[in-house]
């Protein structure tokens, strides 16, 4: 199959409190932001990769025309890896991010939870038993 992800799309309350948080307190970058009509497409992701999310309000209507019926917090933590969990958390504690699970050992590896402002959660993962990251 010639295809890649390159988005998922995030819930939020509000976009603009969304794309603060992501930015300024996990330290990704803004990748895109363009209004078409009434309609504001933004992405944020960590720096130096392609994959992006999406910023999705609750309720707001879609290109389509339809009406998203999605909630805020409702699906499955998005997973990231990183080289240390423990320094990854206490960065992120320091600029008031909120862990739901502090970092725990595994026999796979390391891991923390934390969530957005809308409860969104993020696993950030070490895994030791597969070797470094990719």
């Amino acid at each position: 199959m010639d295809a890649k992800i390159t988005a998922i799309a995030l819930i939020v309350k509000n976009k603009a409190d969304a794309l603060e948080f992501f930015t300024e307190k996990v330290g990704f970058e803004k990748k895109t932001d363009y209004t078409n009509g009434g309609y504001r497409y933004v992405t944020v992701g960590p720096k130096g990769q392609e994959l992006e999310l999406a910023l999705w309000q609750e309720g707001s209507p879609d290109p389509t025309g339809s009406s998203s019926q999605s909630k805020s917090g409702t699906y499955p933590p998005i997973v990231m890896q990183v080289e240390d969990v423990r320094r990854f958390s206490a960065e992120l504690k320091a600029r008031g991010v909120r862990f739901t699970q502090e970092p725990q050992e595994y026999t796979w590896g390391v891991s923390a939870t934390f969530e957005d402002p809308d409860g969104n959660r993020f696993s950030v993962n070490r895994l030791t038993r597969i070797g470094p990251l990719r």
